[in-house]
């Protein structure tokens, strides 16, 4: 199923904005603070006009000091309380952007752990990253200072319209006539913007997933001296990107001077306008200050506030890709009784679960790839006594990780049950099941730390005893007594400071140290030299004894051994049996082993 990133179309929508409202019910606090600081700050803001034409009508006009000191003290008190406000409106709205962006990058990461492994399966890292990272940051930004200067300008017009129209209704009449036609700009220029800002984030999560991948396979390019064809494929990337937010740009620089022409233009006609006012003696001198300040002072708020409008405009893409996320369903699930009883991944019951013997039984199972048009198994049956060692054959591609896929819940049967213990898994919590499974896959993967943290996380209260016996349990302290640091050696970022087969012997550690009912060793072996392989078998064969266990191998020789081997070709399980009994039907699976034995006999020469 390949990745398709999901197309909006929405122009800009509140019922989308709607989506943070749960985010932001926790901040009410912050919220009121500073709709109280804006206020404070409008109001002030208000009131300067005022005082000055009160200066110039009085102390000016009347040529007179009388009251100056009073006037002068209220004045600096105002200053004042003013400069107060913005520190508390600025502390508020940081603490807003700080807490808000936690909330929701945590979210996404909580409900990335809940997602199911088909997700991962489709969706590229980059994808992830720029949700997680670059587009949280732009809508936490954008609510914590954006929304913060469109309440202030909002009640700063308001309180200014107000005192205008007490002043002089005819001209605040002149300047109130504007406002529609900034509105109708406002609608005509935001769905353009909107269109290639979405085309920006859209192209924004292909260039990070370009450098995640460009980094992750940095030696796969070298060595296939592919680096021109990375570049021409990144370079491509960003000119697109960079077209795409020329355009975005080039909108909001006619759209902004708009703005701007219109509110000059306007304020030049009050001015002409009061002038001839105050020449006929019909206005004061005063308010005619007062007038002209409102007027150039309302227009900055209206220019501020069709700038954040436009942001907001261009965020709403962001926006619809952080929800999308969100609202990404998991297609495995528990349900709420099961929930209730035994707790989630977060908030498990742990008292509460039944132990696990490992026996498991596939009913009439059938199977179906969420985008196949065929079905995988179809009415499969077979029961797995716990202790069971069943190894699982085919050739890469065959489908030989379907069956382990469906026994450890990772998928659902389409039709039909997996009982574990002789009771349907679906009734039973998926951390139940995945608790008591211990998986080591082909290619292993280690956490940045030390190498007794990675062999820890098998099972997190171990001792350090019990961590050196599960290294040794797999001849993992070999390779640790190689190290220069020992069990403190730093493995880096995914492991890359050691090799396949190292980092091989230490997941496997891990796999050991939780002490699973469940094993699947998935092409665990395929990495390893011939010498450690021999270490690993004897190993295996202790380990493996008394737990039910899945071998998922391309090297037949290393599962001769299992109680039940299924071959797998094309996705279907066409032959099943013991390593003898197979070889005995000279089916499929006795001409894989036959000419897999040839190959490693001409290797051997």
């Amino acid at each position: 199923m390949a990745f398709a990133e999901k197309e909006f179309q929405t122009s800009f929508d509140l019922k989308i904005w709607k989506g943070l409202f749960p985010f932001l019910r926790p901040y009410r606090g912050e919220f009121l603070r500073i709709l109280i600081y804006n206020l404070v700050c409008a109001l002030i803001d208000v009131l300067f006009p005022l005082f000055q034409r009160y200066a110039i009508d009085h102390f000016i006009g009347e040529s007179t000091t009388r009251g100056l000191a009073s006037f002068g003290w209220l004045y600096a008190a105002l200053v004042v309380i003013q400069a107060l406000s913005v520190v508390g409106w600025t502390r508020a709205s940081m603490r807003l952007e700080m807490n808000f962006g936690k909330d929701l990058r945590r979210a996404q990461f909580v409900h990335l752990q809940e997602l199911s492994l088909s997700f991962y399966n489709v969706t590229p890292v980059g994808y992830l990253l720029a949700r997680t990272m670059n587009d949280t940051g732009k809508v936490a930004t954008l609510i914590g200072w954006n929304l913060a200067d469109i309440l202030w300008a909002i009640l700063y017009m308001a309180g200014s319209y107000a005192a205008m129209l007490a002043l002089n209704w005819k001209l605040a009449l002149l300047v109130i006539l504007v406002v529609p036609v900034i509105v109708l700009l406002t609608g005509y220029f935001q769905k353009r913007i909107l269109l290639w800002n979405r085309r920006v984030r859209k192209l924004n999560s292909r260039i990070t997933s370009a450098f995640n991948e460009g980094i992750t396979g940095a030696k796969a390019s070298k060595t296939l001296v592919i680096e021109e064809e990375n570049q021409k494929a990144f370079r491509n990337l960003t000119g697109e990107m960079w077209q795409s937010g020329v355009k975005a740009a080039r909108l909001s620089a006619i759209y902004i001077p708009l703005i701007l022409f219109l509110s000059t233009t306007t304020t030049a006609i009050v001015l002409v306008q009061g002038g001839l006012l105050e020449r006929e003696g019909i206005l004061m001198l005063g308010t005619l200050s007062a007038f002209f300040s409102y007027a150039t002072g309302l227009f900055e708020p209206i220019q501020q506030t069709a700038r954040n409008l436009s942001e907001f405009v261009s965020i709403q893409a962001s926006l619809e890709r952080i929800l999308d996320l969100l609202d990404e369903k998991p297609q495995i699930t528990d349900t709420p009784a099961v929930r209730e009883a035994c707790g989630d991944a977060f908030h498990p019951k742990k008292e509460l679960w039944p132990p696990i013997r490992g026996d498991i039984t596939f009913r009439d199972v059938s199977f179906r790839y969420p985008d196949g048009n065929e079905d995988v198994l179809s009415h499969f049956n077979l029961h797995i006594p716990a202790g069971t060692t069943v190894a699982i054959v085919g050739e890469t591609g065959a489908g030989k990780s379907t069956l382990v896929n469906l026994a450890c819940r990772f998928f659902e049967p389409t039709a039909g049950q997996v009982l574990i213990d002789g009771v349907d898994y679906r009734e039973r919590s998926q951390l139940w099941l995945h608790s008591s499974i211990g998986y080591v896959l082909q290619t292993p993967h280690l956490f940045s730390g030390t190498v007794m943290e990675n062999i820890r996380y098998g099972r997190l209260d171990a001792s350090d005893e019990e961590v050196f016996a599960a290294a040794r349990a797999v001849s993992a302290d070999q390779v640790v007594a190689r190290l220069e640091q020992g069990y403190d050696t730093q493995v880096g970022e995914g492991g890359g400071r050691l090799s396949t087969g190292e980092k091989q012997l230490i997941s496997f550690a891990r796999a050991v140290l939780a002490d699973p009912r469940i094993f699947v060793l998935d092409e665990a072996t395929s990495s390893i030299d011939t010498e450690t392989e021999q270490l690993m078998q004897r190993a295996i064969s202790v380990l493996l004894k008394g737990r039910t266990s899945f071998l998922i191998a391309h090297r037949l020789s290393t599962i001769r051994q299992a109680d039940l081997i299924l071959v797998v070709r094309d996705g279907k399980i066409v032959e099943r049996g013991t390593h003898r009994e197979l070889l005995r039907q000279r089916g499929y699976y006795h001409d894989l082993y036959a000419r897999q034995f040839a190959e490693e006999a001409e290797n051997r020469l």
